[in-house]
């Protein structure tokens, strides 16, 4: 299997965040077209309605490419744009290095101004989330992580921040939990297909104590900002305490993994096995399209950080329903 020392993992990372500054400049300023009243980007729809692509996505990823090719000509790539563009949903990352970005995750949100947009940069090595870059350029915020040197805002701030010592998982969680979750881009209108699943197990989490027969998680709140990429660094940084979600590629994943990993959270798979309340909590499979993340988590006086992430993940498990996104090789 390939392996790469800690200091080429240290100029990798480098070369990374500086690259994130240069694809997010160059967001920022397409949004600053918009802003002052310009046309904006051509949108064009993929699969459907919500899951378009602008000339500003295709624009940066060409760039990032471009950027990676001359420095590491040896390093595979996988981009959102460049492989939507094949007939193929195989999953194609193996032990090699290889860099899988996303130029612009949230591009509905870009193209309407909100401002949880950002450029995705990971880098992978023996199919796990190594190095991650998320530059969210109008927010001014920019995370990033490299395997062995922790997880950072601004490259300052290691993460998790805002509060210290790192708070336990809630006792009751997910009660006192915020709860984050995407509707996806799966909208067909179908009794027991995704969105319906989805659906039904948000109600889970967000009803009462002793509701939905038992279900009810009442979290503190729900929240979905229309990121993956987004929902996963603000889980690193202790905003979020649960991601849940299934349907994401590992562009819109690997960067955030990395991160969140590196910051000592946790993340596993988003389908509740046959028996939650026993089965072993394995890290997730790179690429399996279904994932639940919980922050990083401080020790209670009768129970670690780990055990109350495992003790989360279960009341999770207990609570959704299975969401269906297989695809070949995964």
């Amino acid at each position: 299997m390939p392996s790469l020392s800690q200091a080429d993992l240290d100029d990798i990372y480098a070369f990374a965040v500086e690259l994130g500054k240069e694809a997010g400049d160059t967001l920022l300023k397409g949004a600053q077209i918009r802003i002052d009243g310009g046309a904006g980007d051509q949108q064009i729809e993929k699969d459907n309605a919500v899951d378009i692509v602008t000339k500003t996505d295709e624009d940066v990823e060409h760039f990032i490419k471009s950027k990676i090719s001359a420095k590491y000509p040896s390093h595979k790539f996988l981009g959102e744009e460049t492989y939507s563009k094949g007939s193929s949903r195989d999953y194609l990352i193996g032990n090699d290095p290889t860099w899988c970005v996303d130029p612009l995750d949230g591009t509905v949100n870009y193209t309407h101004l909100f401002p949880m947009f950002c450029v995705s940069i990971g880098f992978i090595l023996n199919g796990k989330a190594t190095i991650g870059v998320i530059n969210a350029p109008f927010l001014k915020q920019l995370f990033s992580a490299c395997a062995g040197r922790g997880a950072w805002l601004n490259e300052t701030q290691q993460l998790p921040i805002l509060r210290n010592p790192i708070p336990p998982m809630p006792p009751n969680a997910p009660s006192k939990c915020i709860f984050s979750c995407e509707w996806g881009k799966d909208r067909r209108d179908m009794p027991d297909g995704n969105m319906h699943r989805k659906v039904d197990s948000f109600m889970n989490m967000a009803a009462e104590i002793g509701g939905r027969e038992g279900k009810g998680g009442m979290v503190h709140g729900v929240r979905s900002l229309g990121s993956a990429t987004m929902d996963l660094a603000y889980t690193a940084m202790g905003a979020f305490d649960i991601w849940w979600e299934g349907g994401c590629w590992e562009w819109d994943v690997a960067a955030g993994i990395s991160i969140l990993q590196e910051a000592g959270g946790l993340v596993t798979t988003a389908n509740p096995p046959p028996d939650p309340a026993h089965a072993p909590i394995e890290d997730v499979r790179l690429g399996s399209r279904l994932y639940l993340a919980i922050r990083p988590a401080g020790d209670a006086p009768n129970e670690s950080g780990r055990q109350g992430q495992e003790r989360t993940v279960r009341e999770v498990w207990r609570r959704v329903r299975n969401l269906d996104y297989s695809r070949p090789g995964a």
